[in-house]
């Protein structure tokens, strides 16, 4: 179903955040290291590195066919639907260059503080995180300050709602990107305040926007940096 369409359908828009790539000191590359670095050396010494460098750098010349790389590397989709090539072309960026792919399925350590932002422009002091499964694991009521000074641990994946439901953001397992829903004119602002690299749902995108050849991937880019497919 689009995604659009989700939660009834109750919120105006949906945008699709990247989750960046990690660029990271030379001492912490994969020729260096050949090891993944932690979540506290991604927030001291990395930084955002967008899916339009690497795909310059890459050949890979549409957010869908980058995200086809990411999944297929990840074995996150059938075989007959991944793209080989395309990840044998990633793989060798990231083993040459001072960068790392996301993980997927997380709210990335690098856009945190970029969510707290978008609580705080709300005026929200308090967020909801209901996790991934509900059934099991209990909904909570998470005060912004704490998660931005660290005193609590950041959720891992699942929802990040506003107490008064207004907009929310949710990830969920073998993503490489977060969903913002939400007020057109209140997500957009916050992408342009928090340089969120991404696109605007169409009412017909769908979760597997990766999969261009089945017409899923009718999408708006935003920024316009974006090369021309």
């Amino acid at each position: 179903a689009p995604l659009a369409d989700a939660y009834d359908g109750r919120f105006e828009s949906v945008y699709v955040i990247f989750h960046p790539f990690v660029s990271v000191p030379d001492n912490l590359s994969w020729k260096a290291t050949k090891q993944y670095p932690s979540d506290e050396q991604i927030v001291s010494m990395g930084a955002k590195c967008p899916w339009a460098r690497v795909a310059a750098q890459t050949g890979l010349s549409t957010c869908c066919k980058l995200n086809h790389a990411l999944l297929t590397s990840t074995e996150s989709i059938a075989p007959e639907l991944c793209d080989y090539p395309a990840r044998d072309a990633l793989q060798s960026y990231l083993q040459s260059a001072s960068v790392w792919m996301p993980v997927q399925g997380r709210f990335e350590p690098l856009l945190q503080m970029d969510f707290l932002d978008a609580f705080a422009a709300a005026g929200q002091e308090e967020l909801i995180f209901v996790p991934e499964f509900p059934h099991t694991d209990p909904i909570q009521l998470i005060h912004v300050s704490r998660l931005r000074s660290r005193k609590d641990a950041f959720p891992s994946r699942g929802t990040l709602l506003a107490p008064d439901e207004s907009f929310l953001m949710t990830v969920d397992w073998d993503s490489f990107f977060t969903l913002f829903y939400g007020p057109r004119a209140f997500v957009t602002e916050v992408v342009r305040q928090q340089h969120l690299e991404g696109f605007f749902a169409t009412p017909t995108t769908e979760h597997f926007w990766f999969n261009y050849s089945l017409g899923c991937c009718v999408v708006t880019l935003e920024p316009e940096l974006w090369p021309a497919s």
